[in-house]
């Protein structure tokens, strides 16, 4: 049974309720409710809409509101005994279809003359109610009117089932959208469309209309994405390693059981190498078998911490500090012209201004490099707020105008031609003047030591001492108002040399406000427009720690450890970037995308975001392998798929907390067999923090004391760990609770901050303050404390960066491999075969180190998974292969001159396994190109190179390893130096032509000419011999030339510029010349000589 009862009430929007029944169990009782939040009045107030008018006009209405109603429904036993829906149409007004009595509606005749209103209208998506006003009075309240049953409806397919009777005078065409946008209809409320009154109806006129509110303030999309490779790609690549490793096992299985009796010495020789090859290629693939890249997005970034919030309504940026370390060492190998490049990068950079600290190492105490800082900071105030106003990248001035392409491109604003010319004029004229201080510094010095020792022989004639002796006036460096400089003097003297001199901090930039500061319009002052730009710059600090004789200062690592405590006392930024001098910032937006990974969700388990290194000025066809992509872009994105990619010493940005030896907040402990066992560890349990949230308090690191790792922490033994500095030890807990992540991002298990807790002015430096900062970069501070051992930078290997990223893995963090669509960070790298030989040496031997230290992966803990353990293992391993390179590298030469070979015959089944592995190498190489996107001549390029660098850096590696290890040899490296910007005219890859002679080159020229000289006497023989051996000279040859193939761009090397004849080459012509005489003796010997030449024979 349908029955509809109405409700006599007064108002305009009289209630219709509605019973259904549908002869259900007796006493059975179902309520549907749908209410709406928003009263529901006419949509239009049109005259002469279609359905004005006649009888079964219909208005409209915003919608249908719905709720229970059981006061209304009879307590008859009839409808006790049946089930029944409630609920209640409100019939609203509209001015086109005033209000009627219930008997002058007809409805079927079921329900007599009692009236009946036209009834609802739902679409598909979008529901109105049309119909008009009527005064149902006709009946008792109480009293049930019944409605169609469903048989007599047919319903169209666009409506639900309850419709309007449609008027005869409709037309068929009838448009009911249109007739809504004529009529100014409304279409709701929502992220759409949002009425100006806020209410969904268009009642009272009012048909304005708002942009929608922000209903992505609260946005859940991730900062982060991490992207796997893709299926195609990598499961077959997968598998080629299972087929290669298999292949490997079979061939060295089939190799050993079948030695060549005739030449038992080259077996054994052969077959040891290639076990270790095997070993070592397994090492180095296993881990590459889960790459990942990842991507970031910065509006999201933008929405959480920059985005006005109750708690910040300024909307002041929220992002924590960074303070970004430069390192520098001599002025001489690092020209202050490249350095000074990197800082205007960095103080250009798109990052809050006064979020950024920038410290710049000199640890040479260089008063060159000081009033180069100086310069570079003066020129910033010029070069910062035009990069600001025209958007420039690179921020590199000495990139940005020796750019070869259209400076013109994106830029609309019409001053920026005129903009550009005047900054370059006055950049031109900055590079005079830093070209010229060594020299203005020396007459300078010069002129003052003449006046001083002029004014110490009138004291000498006016005390009456005997002019006769001589006068010991010291030789001081003079700064340019007229004070000694405290550093190193261009003539050394005692406390002013370079491992002997006093600590030194300067600040070149003060804190700037938290307010932006707008500049002026153009004028004598101003070079150009600056009235719309904001222009604060960064603090910007100099310092150069304390050397004494006597102390072991350590080289980067301890200058770096000096920058930790200056800058916690200074600025205290919780996260650090540090930069090589030569690696500017590229890429203007890369500290954003490295904070994204840092305060995402689960970012509170990350020590360090490394970004790949990118370099400049290396020659087109990098004939050293200087890009190293294989490694950036193929090894560092595997281990990013596994606990994180190793530091690598630049372009990184750390959590300052994983600097000072603390344990991550939670870690996973990995046991079993190939760590398949995983146990789930929380150090730093969270504490409840206060309810009132006006209260911002820098809350303690709360460790687990039952952790080791973490027991130090105790107030009782913080002195032994950090030192006696109170600013210091005060300044932990602050940058722990600045950098955690804010409250509605951090996990169930982990501490947050409240949002728009850093949108606070950074308090201004005193005296005090910096007097505090010199103190913690003394000699002796580090004494008695663990600076170096487990805070820090770690000491004890000149590759700190992968002992310091090794110590953090171990502890239980994670590291993230941040690969920008733009490069974020650029350096250059030496392209002169001896400089490059040198660093590659620099690197193996901190390899060696690390595996005879207990950094050696094999010590590692179970939070380090086994993979990752696989990789750093590989680290400390990979120069010993050089031993078994140059074995290998000399056999073919061997089997060439004694006519044997590594196998008694070119068999199938022999010909067949070095098919496959050959095949399945080619094609994991392929594969690897496909999901890494570097090029096939990057890979032979790193495949030519671990040759050359196999037979000559890595062998005296290994020995200075060894040297330092047993007999305690300490070993020193000179500084790489850093290619000067060339100048108009001059080669930009002049040093990649001159040949500086190094001991490094022996073994690997001593190995082209045994292969050039084997292959010659092998093929002489062969084609004179009565029995010739083809098989063994294709098969001694074949590997002879994949020896000489490798070594080509070493041997190119040694040739030096084309046209220019060097010395070398002589030396060659003479050795070759030899040669070629005693083949052509032993070939055709004089007569009277065939008895003497039968005896070689």
């Amino acid at each position: 049974m349908v029955q509809m009862a109405p409700e006599a009430s007064p108002s305009s929007t009289s209630p219709v309720t509605i019973k259904v029944s549908s002869g259900g169990r007796a006493g059975a009782y179902r309520g549907i409710a749908l209410t709406s939040p928003i009263r529901r009045t006419s949509l239009s107030n049109n005259q002469n809409t279609p359905l004005s008018g006649g009888r079964g006009n219909r208005g409209s209405s915003g919608g249908r509101h719905i709720n229970n109603n059981t006061t209304s429904t009879a307590t008859s036993t009839e409808e006790l005994a049946s089930e029944f829906v409630s609920y209640t149409v409100h019939i609203p007004p509209t001015p086109e279809h005033q209000s009627v009595r219930v008997s002058q509606c007809s409805i079927p005749s079921e329900l007599g003359r009692s009236s009946a209103s036209d009834t609802v209208i739902t679409g598909r998506f979008n529901s109105a109610t049309m119909s008009g006003d009527e005064e149902l009075s006709s009946r008792d309240e109480d009293q049930a009117l019944p409605l169609p049953s469903k048989g007599e409806f047919r319903p169209d397919r666009r409506f639900s089932l309850v419709r309007s009777f449609k008027s005869t005078n409709h037309p068929s065409d009838f448009d009911h959208a249109r007739w809504l946008f004529e009529t100014n209809g409304t279409y709701g409320y929502g992220n759409v469309v949002w009425p100006s009154d806020g209410d969904g109806g268009g009642g009272s006129g009012n048909n304005e209309f708002e942009q929608p509110p922000d209903f992505g303030g609260k946005c859940r999309r991730p900062m982060t994405r991490k992207l796997g490779v893709s299926t195609a790609v990598i499961s077959p690549y997968r598998l080629l390693v299972l087929i290669r490793l298999a292949a490997l096992g079979m061939f060295l299985t089939w190799r050993i059981k079948h030695p060549n009796h005739e030449a038992m010495w080259l077996w054994a020789m052969s077959i040891a190498c290639e076990i270790w090859f095997s070993f070592s290629w397994l090492l180095d693939q296993l881990p590459k078998l889960c790459p990942v890249n990842r991507v970031a997005d910065l509006t999201v970034l933008n929405v959480h911490y920059e985005s006005p919030s109750p708690r910040n309504p300024k909307g002041r940026s929220d992002l924590p500090g960074i303070d970004i370390f430069v390192s520098t060492a001599d002025p001489d190998k690092e020209p202050p012209l490249v350095t000074a490049n990197t800082i205007l990068s960095i103080l250009s950079v798109e990052y809050p201004v006064e979020k950024l600290a920038c410290y710049l190492s000199d640890d040479g105490g260089s008063l060159l490099t000081f009033e180069a800082l100086a310069e570079t900071a003066r020129f910033a105030r010029i070069w910062v707020p035009f990069c600001r106003k025209h958007q420039i990248e690179p921020r590199n001035p000495e990139t940005y105008f020796g750019q070869k392409r259209n400076f013109l491109k994106n830029k609309v604003r019409l001053d920026f031609v005129r903009d550009r010319k005047r900054v370059k004029r006055e950049y031109d004229e900055f590079k005079v003047r830093i070209n010229s201080l060594p020299e203005s510094i020396r007459r300078r010095s010069d002129a003052y030591n003449a006046h001083e020792d002029l004014k110490a022989r009138r004291k000498q004639v006016e005390s009456g001492v005997n002019t006769s002796e001589p006068i010991k006036v010291p030789k001081a460096t003079w700064m340019s108002d007229g004070s000694h400089w405290p550093g190193t003097w261009l003539s050394a003297d005692t406390d002013h040399s370079r491992g002997d001199h006093s600590s030194i901090i300067q600040v070149m930039l003060a804190p700037s406000s938290s307010e932006p500061v707008k500049g002026t319009e153009a004028d004598e002052g101003n070079l150009f427009d600056t009235s719309e730009v904001d222009m604060r710059l960064p603090m910007l600090v100099y310092v150069s720690r304390e050397k004494r004789p006597g102390y072991d200062h350590n080289k980067k690592a301890g200058a770096m450890n000096a920058l930790v405590r200056a800058s916690a006392i200074m600025s205290n930024g919780p996260f650090i970037l540090n930069l090589d001098c030569d690696h500017y910032i590229y890429n203007s937006l890369a500290l954003r995308e490295g904070m994204c990974f840092m305060l995402d969700r689960g970012g509170d388990r990350i020590c360090y975001v490394q970004f790949p290194q990118r370099f400049e000025g290396i020659d087109p066809n990098d004939r050293y392998a200087n890009h190293n992509t294989v490694f950036f872009d193929i090894s560092m994105r595997a281990l990013d798929g596994l606990q994180g990619p190793m530091y690598v010493g630049t372009g990184c940005i750390f959590r300052r907390i994983a600097l000072y030896g603390f344990s991550p907040p939670r870690a996973t402990e990995h046991h079993g067999w190939f760590g398949r066992t995983k146990i789930k560890l929380l150090l730093r349990k969270p504490k409840p923090e206060k309810k009132d949230v006006n209260e911002e308090v820098a809350l303690p690191i709360s460790i687990d004391q039952n952790e080791d790792d973490d027991s130090e922490i105790e107030s009782l033994l913080i002195p032994n760990r950090f030192g006696s500095s109170t600013y210091l030890v005060s300044s932990i807990p602050v940058a722990e609770y600045q950098g955690r992540l804010i409250q509605e991002l951090q996990g169930k298990r982990s501490q947050g901050r409240p949002a728009g807790s850093l949108a606070v002015p950074r308090e201004p430096l005193d005296a005090a303050t910096v007097a505090e900062a010199i103190s913690v970069i003394t000699c002796t501070y580090e004494e008695k404390t663990e600076w170096g051992r487990r805070v820090g930078w770690i000491y004890g290997s000149v590759t700190e960066d992968v002992v310091t990223g090794y110590r953090m893995h171990n502890r239980g963090w994670r590291s993230v491999y941040c690969v920008t669509k733009r490069d974020a960070f650029r350096g250059t790298a030496p392209i002169n075969l001896t400089d490059r030989l040198h660093q590659v040496l620099r690197w193996a031997t901190g390899s060696v180190e690390i595996f005879f230290s207990q950094n050696n992966a094999v010590f590692a803990s179970p939070r380090m998974k086994f993979l990752q353990r696989l990789a750093y293992f590989n680290v400390g391993m990979y120069p010993f292969t050089s031993i078994f390179i140059i074995a290998y590298s000399i056999l073919p030469a061997i089997s060439l001159f004694t006519g044997k070979f590594i196998v008694q015959s070119l068999s199938v089944t022999f010909l067949v396994f070095l098919l496959i592995i050959s095949t399945t190498l080619c094609l994991l190489a392929i594969l690897e190109i496909k999901w890494s996107g570097i090029t096939l001549h990057d890979w032979w390029r790193n495949e030519q190179f671990w040759l050359i660098g196999g037979t000559s850096a890595h062998p005296a590696a290994v020995l200075q390893g060894l040297l330092k290890v047993i007999a305690r040899v300490d070993i020193s490296f000179t500084l790489t130096s850093k290619s000067a910007t060339p100048n108009d005219g001059d080669d930009e890859f002049a040093d990649l032509y001159e040949v500086k002679w190094s001991f490094l080159m022996v073994p690997p020229l001593t190995i082209i000419m045994l292969n050039v000289i084997g292959i010659a006497v092998s093929v002489a023989r062969t084609m004179y011999s009565p029995f010739p051996q083809w098989s063994k000279l294709i098969g001694g040859v074949f590997f002879s030339f994949w020896v000489l193939s490798h070594l080509y761009p070493f041997a190119k090397g040694l040739m030096g510029r084309r046209g220019k004849i060097p010395t070398i080459v002589y030396v060659w012509s003479g050795l070759l010349s030899i040669v070629i005489s005693l083949l052509w003796v032993y070939i055709s010997p004089p007569s009277g000589t065939q008895d003497y030449m039968s005896l070689f024979s």
